[in-house]
């Protein structure tokens, strides 16, 4: 496989107290976003979703071989039937399986085995990590560093929804194989997971809880003058 052309990077510079400025800006607009739970059923365009779905695509990935594969859904029968198999696992997992560590934690958010917003909300995403890739003669193509590509797009994808005006909630019921079934994805291609997006409903409430400071979630190891 021979190397790939080079182009001019698209780099736009901005002096430092206009970097500084979008930074703030940027920072306090993310800061906005919470998880939602209650959504209003008004339909978002197509395009909107598309969008925001080819932003989270232009996430980096390993050997840029871009190991997702995102499946939007707005028909009312197959979110039906996405709400009835997660609620069955969530069920056992709020049942049987969840260490009461876990459970004690989510008291703090009210979460249980009811999940409305499958249905309610007028978009779903499922995104879904391609373990390998297949070339056309159904050969097998190594991916690397899979998830953790997939966990940056979805990121993306997730701050694009909240760009443009929606609001989001992931959602991970485990398993999630019943994904494959009911979309039709291959083999090959693993759940990562469920997100939620759409208009949330009026006045909707979030539990009031905080993020870290600064110092929690930062360490810098910052270069001496002089040195």
């Amino acid at each position: 496989m021979s190397r790939a052309p080079l182009v001019p990077l698209p780099y736009r510079e901005y002096p430092p107290e206009e970097m500084l400025r979008r930074a703030i800006e940027f920072r306090a607009e993310v800061a906005r976003r919470r998880t939602v739970r209650e959504y209003s059923d008004r339909p978002v365009p197509r395009q909107l979703i598309a969008e925001c779905l080819l932003a989270a695509g232009s996430a980096p990935s390993g050997a840029n071989l871009q190991p997702w594969h995102f499946v939007a859904i707005s028909d009312p029968e197959i979110k039906a039937r996405i709400r009835k198999n997660a609620e069955a696992e969530e069920r056992d997992f709020y049942s049987h399986r969840a260490p009461a560590e876990w459970l004690a934690a989510l008291e703090l958010i009210g979460t249980d085995e009811h999940k409305p917003f499958l249905e309610s909300a007028p978009w779903l995403i499922a995104v879904f990590v391609q373990k390998h890739g297949l070339g056309s003669s159904g050969r097998r193509i190594p991916h690397y560093y899979a998830t953790e590509s997939v966990g940056i797009a979805t990121g993306i994808l997730v701050t694009a929804l909240h760009h443009a005006g929606l609001a989001t909630l992931t959602h991970t019921p485990s398993p999630m194989g019943f994904l494959n079934e009911i979309l039709g994805r291959p083999a090959n291609e693993r759940p990562f997971l469920l997100l939620v997006t759409g208009y949330p409903a009026s006045d909707p409430q979030v539990p009031d809880i905080g993020r870290k400071s600064l110092d929690e979630i930062v360490t810098f190891f910052e270069r001496r003058n002089g040195s």
